[in-house]
């Protein structure tokens, strides 16, 4: 492929990308992987080069593109060489015409990014949100450990105990300590917000909104797989996923329910009251890992943000109803939204009589949630990590 046909490429991936974040449709990594599979022709570094386009297109604008193409001019704006590239040619884009839509640069959308300003995300802090995330790996202590596992690649080791750093792209899905279940794909942050939850081995503990388990796998190897690990979600294909990694890891004391929506106790009943711990990673709008998924900002609706508030509710809600007496509640969100993490727990804690806030000493971050600060903040700015709000509360 030409450059031209590469920037031509990337627009017609954009316009798919801006369709399906209006219309709640499949995520830009599927898009691009389903234009590569399409299109067989285009090499290796094609592929790549017009991935680069499609994402540092996405980052550098803020609200939603009028088209692709739009979102290509901002990005041409910026960088000569791409405007260059708007040449007419065959295959290549059209040439710029005077007054051509152009989209607006920024990390989000305006109304967006005063929500995340009332949160002290802004400035720095904010453009941190549009970066490219590296690869995190856990080296999984049932099978391996952090200073003796053999790996084709030497990691950076980081502050969490079992966590490993290594440049974005590297392939580990190919290494054998993959396969074997010896290592595990688990974002810095995501590892020191288990920390939060301080499993023990003998210990009841309920991951509550589990998804595919990977903080469940954490647990169980903080657990030695001596106790009892209760996984639950209300999604079937993602709660599906958890068994074969599970096999794969080593971790034995994994149980799975997989419950109705509002109607979860039906399910959980038994373990009211007997729970040494509940881990609540709460269904949110993802602010924080939009490193990862940049185009998460153009899903988001101040509707939608609404309803992610009030599950958060409910799940605090229903954890509290799983706690022993003793017993401690973590609340995590992957989101840097004050509305999702220091409002919701403190909401939490008002309307919950006999709870109190444990602040969990973690060995990152920064407390958050007003003069008595009642959980922590991790960011991609402060702390390298993707955004988490993480909270303990302790049930006397």
């Amino acid at each position: 492929m030409t450059p031209a046909a590469r920037v031509k490429a990337a627009i017609d991936i954009l316009d798919k990308v801006i369709d399906a974040a209006k219309g709640q449709g499949a995520p830009a990594d599927r898009i691009v992987a389903d234009w590569a599979k399409a299109n067989r022709y285009a090499g290796s570094k094609d592929r790549r080069a017009v991935r680069e386009l499609v994402y540092d297109a996405i980052r550098h604008c803020g609200p939603v593109p009028e088209s692709g193409r739009a979102a290509m001019l901002a990005l041409a704006n910026r960088d000569m060489a791409i405007s260059a590239l708007f040449d007419g040619s065959q295959y290549g884009p059209a040439a710029i015409q005077p007054e051509e839509p152009v989209a607006k640069s920024g990390f989000a959308p305006a109304w967006l990014a005063k929500r995340l300003s009332a949160s002290d995300v802004k400035g720095a802090e904010g453009a941190a949100l549009m970066g490219r995330a590296p690869l995190d790996v856990r080296v999984n202590t049932l099978k391996a450990d952090r200073a003796s596992i053999d790996l084709p690649e030497p990691g950076e080791p980081l502050v969490a105990p079992h966590a490993l750093r290594f440049e974005a792209g590297t392939q580990i899905e190919q290494w054998p300590a993959y396969r074997e279940g010896r290592i595990e794909v688990q974002d810095h942050g995501s590892q020191i917000a288990c920390l939060a939850a301080e499993p023990r081995a003998g210990e009841t503990v309920i991951d509550l909104c589990a998804g595919a388990g990977g903080k469940t796998l954490a647990l169980a190897a903080a657990m030695e797989n001596r106790g009892r690990l209760i996984a639950s979600d209300t999604d079937k294909r993602r709660l599906s996923q958890l068994g074969p990694r599970a096999e794969r890891a080593g971790a034995t004391n994994v149980e799975q329910r997989l419950l109705d929506p509002g109607r979860e106790m039906e399910a959980l009943g038994d373990l009211a009251g007997q729970a040494d711990c509940v881990l609540i990673d709460a269904p949110c709008s993802g602010t924080g890992t939009w490193r990862r998924k940049p185009e998460a900002k153009w899903r988001l609706t101040p509707d939608r943000l609404a309803r992610f508030s009030a599950t958060q509710d409910a799940l605090l809600a229903l954890g509290a109803k799983l706690v022993k007496p003793g017993g401690r509640l973590v609340f995590i969100t992957c989101s840097l939204l004050d509305e999702e993490g220091a409002d919701r727990f403190a909401h939490f804690l008002d309307s919950h009589d006999g709870w109190r806030a444990d602040l969990p000493p973690l060995p990152l971050g920064r407390p958050r949630g007003g003069e008595n600060a009642q959980g922590i903040r991790l960011s991609p700015f402060h702390d390298g990590t993707d955004g988490f709000f993480v909270a303990r509360g302790r049930l006397p």
